[in-house]
């Protein structure tokens, strides 16, 4: 006998950041996907603080694709509205997300200061939700009731993961973000064969990044043309898995010979903590990775190397005389210790400021990425005369003829792709492509819409 499942788009639909995705049985399991926090500018910003538009005391089990602040940031504002179900990841997610709830906590209570407005959650949420939290290795099939989950390998970052869901012999699979395979450190993204309906990332669904070869060539360029004119070359840094990425690439850079030596900052906590998490699950990375290791390569650190975890450390190295390469947080450049280098740099026509990631609507990032000639820092304005360059093949997404791969896997059997977590351009023209290459049926649903599975 056919039934059906009611699926809402909380979050995460007509964006890309705040995921948050309510798949519900008639008078059963309610099952949530992420909870992530909107970002992109004040007025997403304080979307973070209202009420859930659902009962979070009626949710049965939240999953965690992955310890981004835009899947797991409002996991503490859940716990206070009052849910108290199970929490599932897998283990590196759980360690990242602990590190990156905690981190925001700081941030949110200096806005709740400044803003004069009262905190949504406080650091007993954190700990709460930490409480119902439970680790699941990947493939390994568990029950709730009618349904049967188990988690894919995503290769976005360490411990990403797809959930995939089986109701009544039909298979839906949530992607989460989808890594951008074949990666430096992470193993390729698992296949989704067999899916019925594909809720999907579309971060970059209309564009495909620069190959492989030439996004390390154009790193290494732009290393080099800052160093040889004086300046500094400032990274604002994805504090996981970018960072780790890009230090595996400088370290191969600077023990084979191929760019100056100078010295080197990684100026973010964050990302310093992060690392030893990465140390910590190497068994997850991919076979060359592992070999690398195994010969005895340090491959988060090399000579001119030095991690700044404080406060004083970090004003420091504003008093060195450049050339050198600083990699801070945030990697959209909205906060954190990043923006006092830029402040300090991007007046300076030597200097050059390298993205290396998407830079969300309404960030500070994007701006810089757009062209802009002056920006506010700090309560000062500075005219951007640096330079500002762009390597988006080190996004940790995949791009359009990747995430069209992923679908096609699965083109047998897929009833419906759902395409979320992109700004509207970009999911649009993936539902267009998947629709035209492939025929099957795509759309971009907008936030607070529901459909209907049938199963």
């Amino acid at each position: 006998m056919q039934s059906t499942l009611k699926l809402t788009f909380h979050g995460g639909a007509g964006r890309v950041t705040g995921a948050n995705f309510l798949l519900e049985e008639p008078d059963g399991a309610k099952i949530l996907v992420d909870c992530g926090m909107i970002q992109g500018g004040k007025l997403y910003e304080d979307l973070n603080r209202e009420p859930f538009a659902y009962d979070p005391s009626s949710v049965d089990i939240l999953f965690v694709t992955h310890g981004h602040l835009d899947h797991v940031g409002r996991i503490p504002h859940l716990i206070h509205q009052g849910f108290k179900g199970r929490i599932i990841s897998t283990e590196p997610t759980k360690d990242i997300a602990e590190l990156i709830l905690l981190d925001s906590m700081g941030i949110l209570e200096k806005e709740s200061r400044y803003n004069n407005v009262p905190m949504p959650y406080d650091e007993d949420d954190v700990h709460s939700a930490l409480r119902l939290w439970e680790t699941l290795p990947y493939r390994e099939k568990r029950e709730l009731g009618n349904f049967t989950y188990e988690l894919l390998d995503a290769g976005h970052i360490l411990g990403s993961s797809m959930v995939r869901l089986v109701y009544a012999g039909k298979t839906i699979v949530f992607t989460g973000d989808l890594g951008n395979s074949p990666a430096p450190l992470l193993k390729d993204t698992e296949s989704v064969q067999g899916a019925n309906y594909l809720i999907m990332e579309s971060v970059y669904g209309d564009r495909n990044h620069e190959e492989r070869q030439e996004r390390k060539r154009l790193l290494e360029s732009v290393i080099e043309e800052t160093i040889k004119k004086g300046g500094v070359l400032m990274i604002p840094a994805f504090s996981v898995e970018r960072t780790q990425v890009l230090l595996y690439e400088i370290n191969e850079m600077v023990e084979n010979g191929r760019i100056p030596r100078v010295p080197m900052f990684l100026d973010s906590p964050l990302a310093i903590k992060v690392t030893k998490i990465y140390k910590k699950h190497e068994k997850l990375f991919n076979q060359g990775a592992r070999e690398i290791i195994k010969s005895g390569d340090d491959i988060f650190r090399f000579p001119g190397l030095k991690y700044t975890l404080e406060t004083e450390e970090s004003k420091a190295i504003n008093r060195e005389k450049p050339p050198y390469i600083v990699m801070a947080g945030s990697g959209m450049s909205n906060g954190g210790r990043i923006t006092h280098h830029e402040k300090h740099h991007l007046g300076d026509p030597n200097s050059t400021l390298l993205l290396i990631g998407y830079q969300a609507a309404g960030t500070l990032g994007r701006r810089l990425q757009d062209g802009a000639k002056k920006v506010t820092l700090h309560g000062e304005t500075v005219d951007v005369r640096a330079r500002i360059a762009n390597i988006s093949g080190y996004s940790a997404h995949k791009d359009r003829d990747g995430l069209l791969e992923l679908v096609n896997t699965a083109a047998d059997t897929l009833s419906q792709v759902f395409c979320v977590m992109g700004e509207p351009k970009s999911s649009l023209s993936l539902v267009q492509r998947i629709r035209d290459y492939m025929g099957i049926r795509a759309t971009a649903p907008r936030e607070g819409e529901s459909v209907t599975l049938d199963v």
